[in-house]
C-alpha cells in the first residue's frame, strides 16, 4: 500500500532542496499530485500477474499466438524517470489459450513497478510460462529512456531493445526466426 502522506512530505522535501517554495502558488498542490502519480504509476507492486492468466480455454489449439505493440510506461528504478515503449508477447499453446486482453494486463501490471527493461522483459516471460504452461513464450520490448534522453548522455530517439525467449521459441531456431519475422510484418 502506498503511503501518500508520507510521499507528499518527501516531496515537499525535494521542492525546498533544489531550492523551490512548496507553498508558492504554482506548487501548493504538486506533492499531493506527486503522490497521487506515485500510486498509480507503481499500482502493480502487491499485484500477482499470474492472476490475470487464471481464465483458460481448452481449445486444442498448439499454433504461435502474438499480440504485437502493447503500449507500457514504466519506472526506471535507477533515476525514477520514466521508460516506455512497445512489448511484443508470443506463445505457443499446449492446448490451453487466454484472452488476448490478458497477455496485455500481464505487462501493464509488471510495467507499474520500480523496474529494469531487462528483469521486466523477464518477468511477463516467467509470469507466461508459469501460469499457461505453454510449449514456448517469447517477449520483445523496445522502450525509450528519459534517464537517457533528457539527462545524461542525452541521446533522444534511442531505443533500448531486449528480449526473453523459453522453450521452443529458445530451443528451435526457426520457431524464434518465425516470431521475429511476424514482428517485422
Amino acid at each position: 500500500m502506498v503511503d501518500l502522506c508520507a510521499i507528499e512530505k518527501a516531496v515537499a522535501t525535494i521542492i525546498e532542496a533544489i531550492g523551490e517554495d512548496p507553498c508558492r502558488e504554482g506548487l501548493q498542490g504538486t506533492p499531493r499530485r506527486m503522490a497521487e502519480m506515485y500510486a498509480e504509476v507503481f499500482s502493480g507492486l502487491g499485484v500477482d500477474p499470474k492472476e490475470e492468466l487464471g481464465v483458460c480455454f481448452e481449445e486444442g489449439h498448439r499454433e504461435m499466438v502474438i499480440l504485437k505493440d502493447i503500449p507500457f510506461y514504466s519506472m526506471c528504478e535507477h533515476h525514477f524517470l520514466p521508460f516506455f515503449g512497445t512489448a511484443h508477447v508470443g506463445y505457443i499453446p499446449n492446448g490451453r489459450v487466454v484472452g488476448a486482453s490478458k497477455l496485455a494486463r500481464v505487462v501493464e501490471i509488471i510495467a507499474k513497478r520500480p523496474q529494469l527493461q531487462e528483469r521486466l522483459t523477464t518477468q511477463i516471460a516467467d509470469t507466461i510460462l508459469d501460469a499457461l504452461r505453454p510449449d514456448g513464450v517469447a517477449v520483445v520490448i523496445r522502450a525509450e529512456h528519459l534517464c537517457m534522453t533528457m539527462r545524461g548522455i542525452k541521446k533522444p530517439g534511442s531505443n533500448f531493445v531486449t528480449s526473453a525467449t523459453r522453450g521452443l521459441f529458445r530451443s528451435r531456431i526457426a520457431t524464434r526466426a518465425e516470431f521475429l519475422s511476424l514482428l517485422q510484418g
